[in-house]
């Protein structure tokens, strides 16, 4: 594929970005890619023949440029603390559930209650098991410092990941306030920090 149509594939994909984020996605039609492109339907289907095809491809760039895994790659390699990283690390994810524009939650969900998807294939675990191996090495190397206690970084990475994941589900569904999230992340750190104060 030449650079020009690379950049034609990428702009469609950035565009049907903001309407699933927008509609969902069990509400979304060629029909709508194509106006909020500008293009032409046959200019479409060169690229992408379904919604469906669309959406996987959407989720796919999600997992690969989420950036967090770079990001946290940075931070391992300078001088701060592995408590400093997670506490920044779990700030970023409150943020994305509060963030109401461009928030591809309920079409994630709508997609993967009407769709089998193969595990190995799942974008949303490829997600996961990403952030997992990030909050697990964080917890390694913090209990290494001295920061923190912990016997299983992984289960501890997975558990912190699963909270994480049903604040996303309530903030979606019945809603949750600031302080709700932050009565959890402050949980989350007061179970990891080895307390230096003498007894």
């Amino acid at each position: 594929m030449s650079e020009k149509s690379e950049q034609k594939k990428q702009f469609i994909v950035d565009t049907a970005r903001g309407v699933f984020a927008e509609k969902g996605y069990k509400n979304v039609t060629m029909k709508d890619i194509v106006d909020a492109c500008g293009i032409s339907r046959g200019g479409l289907y060169l690229y992408f023949s379904s919604t469906q095809e669309l959406f996987l491809e959407v989720l796919g760039a999600e997992v690969t440029d989420s950036g967090e895994s770079g990001e946290m790659e940075e931070l391992f390699r300078g001088d701060a603390f592995a408590a400093d990283i997670l506490a920044l690390f779990l700030k970023e994810q409150k943020k994305e559930l509060f963030r109401r524009k461009n928030n591809l939650t309920i079409a994630v969900y709508e997609y993967f209650f009407a769709h089998k998807v193969p595990k190995k294939d799942h974008p949303l675990k490829k997600r996961f098991d990403m952030a997992v191996r990030i909050v697990e090495k964080l917890i390694e190397t913090g209990t290494e410092n001295g920061e923190f206690y912990c016997e299983d970084a992984k289960g501890a990475a997975r558990n912190i990941m699963y909270v994480l994941e049903g604040l996303k589900i309530a903030s979606q569904t019945r809603g949750i306030t600031e302080e709700t999230v932050d009565r959890e992340i402050l949980y989350i750190m007061q179970g990891l920090i080895i307390e230096t104060g003498e007894e």
